[in-house]
């Protein structure tokens, strides 16, 4: 495969079986410099050996695969120093201080970035004397990513980087994961959290049973049916305000609820006709599909424990 220079990773055809399984059956994807790319998948999706392929920890039985320049599968040092990689968990020594766990690690590469200004990306300028024991699991979490960036990778792998976070850790580490596109950084993403994935993907795809089922910008996928609901409280007369109106219409649980793909037309119906007859629609709501909404259709039922992160364990506090 010939490389294109603003392309960071390119796959073509990527093949994996084990046994009589084909974990990977023969998927494409590209992810372009300097971009966030996530890849979402349930488990057993084939999303973790896809990942692993790119990361050249493991080989592939079929297709070609490009990254930064490199075959993963048949690369070498120069390899290993352009790309960062940051597991879920990262085996650091505890009693080590923070500038001294960064010393150890920049100490593997050529050209590490300095440590003052790796401390000063994640967040943790203040705690560089404090022993990592110490630190809360929040900023473990950042020192993983100090960890993972302390050599200058060009492309870095964040493995579900948030998992346990409360809402303002996780808030913290969005922050850190755009310091690093900032940076000119690539940085592919793994994440069970949609709204994760919606707020840093510059662009994502879904993987399931080993094939890319969906693939695109967050809104490009958003709006792949052009699909919006309409939704407010039952009236006595609300079938004659909906009489007619382009869509699904669902009455229940004392609401009444329009999916259509003319909202806007819809709405002005709807709305008219309620103004004639002197009647407040109250709760009127208009929203479209949430990325949640598209992957769960894509991926099935038995991923829904997998996009709301119900499997996340223990929150961890910054």
């Amino acid at each position: 495969m010939t490389s294109t220079p603003d392309r960071a990773i390119e796959v073509v055809g990527l093949r994996k079986r084990y046994g009589s399984l084909d974990a990977v059956a023969g998927i494409d994807l590209h992810v372009n410099r300097a971009e966030v790319f996530a890849l979402l998948g349930p488990n057993g999706a084939g999303k973790t050996t896809t990942v692993e392929i790119l990361e050249g920890h493991r080989d592939r039985d079929g297709g070609s695969v490009d990254v930064l320049g490199h075959d993963p599968q048949h690369s070498g040092q120069a390899f290993r120093e352009q790309i960062g990689i940051v597991l879920q968990s990262t085996g650091v020594e505890p009693y080590l201080t923070v500038e001294e766990t960064l010393e150890q690690f920049s100490g593997y590469y050529p050209r590490p970035r300095p440590i003052g200004e790796v401390l000063e990306v994640v967040g943790l300028s203040d705690q560089g004397g404090a022993r990592v024991r110490q630190l809360s699991g929040g900023q473990q979490r950042r020192l993983d990513v100090a960890v993972g960036l302390v050599g200058d990778p060009d492309l870095l792998f964040l493995d579900e980087p948030t998992t346990g976070f409360d809402p303002a850790a996780r808030r913290q580490a969005w922050g850190l994961v755009h310091n690093l596109q900032a940076l000119g950084k690539t940085v592919f993403l793994t994440t069970h959290y949609m709204d994760e994935a919606q707020q840093l993907a510059d662009r994502l795809a879904i993987i399931v049973a080993g094939e890319i089922v969906a693939e695109g910008t967050p809104g490009e996928l958003m709006n792949r049916d052009h699909v919006s609901t309409i939704e407010f409280q039952q009236t006595p007369a609300a079938t004659s305000f909906i009489a007619g109106v382009l869509g699904e219409v669902a009455i229940g649980d004392g609401l009444v609820t329009i999916k259509t793909s003319e909202p806007t037309s819809a709405l002005a119906m709807i709305s008219g006709r309620a103004a004639e007859q002197g009647v407040e629609l109250e709760g009127l709501t208009v929203t479209r599909a949430t990325l949640e909404d598209v992957y769960l259709e894509l991926a099935g039922p038995g991923a829904a424990a997998d996009a709301t992160g119900d499997d996340a364990g223990a929150e961890v506090s910054g």
